[in-house]
């Protein structure tokens, strides 16, 4: 059943996401209305179809960026857009296929009843997940969670979770980074910074390979790279707030 919400929407970035986006768009709008996508200048001719489709179904709409500027920016883009039309949340997903449509309404009803908070999907691997991706994330967890005093961050990369749009276009509003693959684990750890609450849900993700439609745009040596360059950045921004975090985590408790 689909649910429509004048408050909560779907957005999924898409850069060259191969067969699989017509999948995931279909998949989520068979849960959730309104969808978004964001094409962040993809080549691959994926726009074309994502636009056919957009004009068939009024609970899909497709905004089409020109130049391929990162996930983050894409983000970015839609969440000002959404804002102005005053929505309030937006549930992220990826374009290929991993991510689980049919949660969405899960997610969207947690955020519902905890609107101050932003749901993490925290994922639930298969035999299908490359065993370097599930043992290297958990080094970037590791640091998520020593930069925010253990705040709860369950996984800082998944993908699929519900953002407050307003303190995350505030988090992105004044500094050049987070607009890459470093979105997502910089946005879970400055918005816990600011005192917004973090809940985990449960998520299963599928890695599919080539032979079954799967793209992947991850590149080990430059996101890697950028990962460290995040996390070192972050973690002198965590020692000049470590005060604030410690009276925050003592009220707390």
């Amino acid at each position: 059943m689909i649910t429509t919400s004048s408050s909560h929407i779907v957005l999924i970035p898409s850069y060259n996401p191969g067969e699989k986006v017509y999948e995931t768009v279909r998949s989520a709008r068979q849960y959730w209305n309104p969808v978004w996508v964001i094409i962040d200048g993809s080549t691959d001719g994926s726009e074309v179809t994502l636009q056919a489709m957009a004009a068939e179904d009024n609970g899909l709409r497709v905004i089409h960026l020109l130049e391929n500027k990162g996930k983050g920016a894409a983000v970015l883009h839609g969440l000002h857009l959404a804002f102005a039309e005053g929505y309030t949340h937006v549930l992220t997903m990826d374009s290929d296929g991993q991510h689980p449509a049919e949660l969405i309404p899960v997610f969207m009803a947690e955020s519902m009843k905890q609107p101050g908070a932003m749901v993490l999907g925290k994922p639930i691997f298969d035999a299908s997940a490359p065993n370097i991706r599930v043992q290297g994330r958990k080094l970037s967890n590791w640091w998520a969670n020593v930069e925010t005093l253990w705040a709860g961050i369950g996984d800082s990369l998944f993908g699929f979770r519900v953002y407050p749009i307003e303190p995350l276009i505030k988090v992105m509003r004044f500094q050049p980074w987070m607009r890459h693959f470093d979105f997502d684990p910089e946005a879970a750890i400055r918005l816990s910074w600011r005192g917004v609450k973090v809940v985990n849900l449960p998520a299963p993700v599928r890695y599919f390979s080539v032979d079954e439609g799967g793209v992947s745009h991850f590149r080990y040596l430059r996101d890697n790279i950028l990962l460290t360059w995040m996390y070192s950045r972050l973690f002198i921004g965590f020692l000049l707030r470590l005060p604030l975090l410690l009276i925050r985590r003592l009220l707390n408790n």
